[in-house]
């Protein structure tokens, strides 16, 4: 079977049909229906335009907008009813459709200069300039989860990490504001995305430009775009504003892929830091015990699924020739299910963050004293000792305790005596954990008033432009 080409909107120089399998192949409406409204905008403003240079009189400007007004609330309500033999994609399914409640002779006025090669390149930066405002409020949500679970679990202290081994203590707050720093410069990252999404492509044609001089500012004005594209060819080839929501969208997933690990791993009963609430937890189908956080494990196995798409699109774009290729409509799926995964997987974190149960006596009891060696260290700088070689002595004053298999806080003043004669029993005000904490008050350390500002710094930026 195959469908007649001469039906489809492009099929006036074609008379044998199209295959069947070809039109399947070709058509892209099982996707790019989501551009609906976005479809509906770019057409009422080009309309508008096209009225300003008395290509369509008011009252055909007036049954265009509102049959254009009409398709996208039976998109809106599901009462769309697709043509499987003519709608090829959003284009003409809108179109088509507006033909049918308004007559296709006004309708088909509505195409006049006009490609759907600058339709989909406007169709997808109006959709993409939506979507991304919303996953910045996402963000916002996310980054104001952790700055009101940071203030709740002020004092609860715990090991910080380097190379997965206990080294110093750290509060609680300023481990979960060190991950909500990284988001914080996703959230600066995407403005410069969303600005340059915000540049109109409409109005330039098939590739060399509008014959009847229509006022593309106008048309970016009235679509809320604030720029102009500056060159029809690029105009209509121009994805690189996917390629860049994509790889940004990829360093946002690295982000929270690490903060998903960390917080797997302190879900263990071998941490027992934390406990993921049951909304985001599931079980398994043979042992009854178990609760797993899968809402963590899926956002660090969606990580890889985002970054996927960063490079094969990237593959996709690397070698087509100048203008338009067909190969472009590759760059739609994965626009569409990247935001829709990081959009998914905000929200997720943003649960699990609000809802995790913190064990504070856990994280305390996993402190132990040689994490506070570089401490000794320091209390023979303060003695006028250089660093390099206190450094050494604290060396040496784990290894003492090693051999008398006790902690370096054990250690008597003696033992520390021999190893060097600067040791008075003040050294004993080094073994405190909020004490070692509190001195690291400059700004970004992890003492009470640091973190606070850190706080801060976070609900200023959440509350900017909210």
């Amino acid at each position: 079977m195959a469908n007649p080409a001469p039906t489809l909107l492009w099929g006036g120089r074609f008379t044998g049909a199209i295959d069947d399998l070809m039109f399947k192949f070709n058509e892209s409406l099982t996707f790019d229906k989501a551009l609906c409204k976005a479809d509906v905008q770019g057409s009422i403003a080009f309309a508008k335009g096209l009225n300003q240079l008395h290509l369509l009189t008011d009252d055909e400007l007036n049954q265009i907008v509102s049959g254009l007004q009409k398709v996208a609330q039976e998109w809106e309500e599901g009462k769309f009813v697709i043509d499987t033999k003519s709608d090829e994609d959003i284009h003409t399914a809108n179109e088509r459709r507006l033909g049918e409640l308004i007559g296709s002779q006004i309708a088909g006025k509505l195409h006049t200069g006009r490609s759907r090669n600058e339709q989909i390149a406007t169709d997808m930066r109006l959709w993409a300039r939506d979507q991304l405002a919303g996953l910045a409020e996402s963000m916002k949500g996310v980054l104001q989860t952790c700055a009101t679970q940071a203030k709740s679990s002020l004092p609860i202290l715990m090991p910080g990490y380097t190379h997965l081994q206990r080294a110093q203590p750290v509060r609680f707050s300023h481990w979960l504001l060190g991950h909500a720093n990284f988001i914080q410069g996703d959230l600066q990252r995407l403005e410069g995305v969303q600005e340059r999404v915000s540049c109109c492509p409409l109005g330039v044609g098939a590739l060399a430009g509008n014959p009847f001089g229509i006022d593309r500012d106008f048309l970016a004005r009235e679509l809320g775009f604030s720029s102009v594209h500056q060159n029809s060819l690029a105009a209509v080839a121009d994805r690189d504003f996917v390629v860049e929501i994509l790889q940004w969208a990829s360093l946002l997933m690295v982000h929270l892929s690490r903060l998903s690990e960390d917080l797997i791993l302190f879900s263990t009963a071998e941490f027992g830091f934390v406990r993921v609430a049951d909304a985001y937890s599931t079980g398994s189908s043979l042992m009854p015990q178990k609760k797993n956080p899968d809402s963590l494990e899926l956002i660090r196995g969606k990580a890889g699924r985002v970054m996927g798409q960063a490079s094969g699109f990237l593959s996709t774009l690397k070698s087509l020739p100048t203008s338009y290729n067909k190969d472009l409509q590759e760059s739609v799926e994965p626009l569409l299910d990247c935001v829709k995964t990081v959009s998914q997987c905000l929200t997720i974190i943003q649960g699990v963050l609000g809802s995790l149960h913190i064990f504070g006596d856990k994280m305390k009891a996993a402190l132990t004293a040689d994490m506070l060696a570089t401490d000794v260290a320091d209390y023979l700088v303060l003695k006028g000792v250089p660093f390099r070689q206190t450094h050494h002595i604290a060396g040496a004053i784990v290894r003492k305790a090693e051999e008398k298999e006790v902690s370096i806080a054990e250690l008597s003043l003696e033992d520390l005596k021999q190893i060097s004669p600067l040791f008075e029993a003040d050294v004993v005000e080094v073994f405190d954990f909020e004490r070692s904490v509190e001195k690291r008050s400059t700004t970004g350390g992890t003492s009470r008033s640091s973190v606070l500002a850190q706080i801060e710094a976070i609900e200023a930026l959440v509350g900017k432009s909210s």
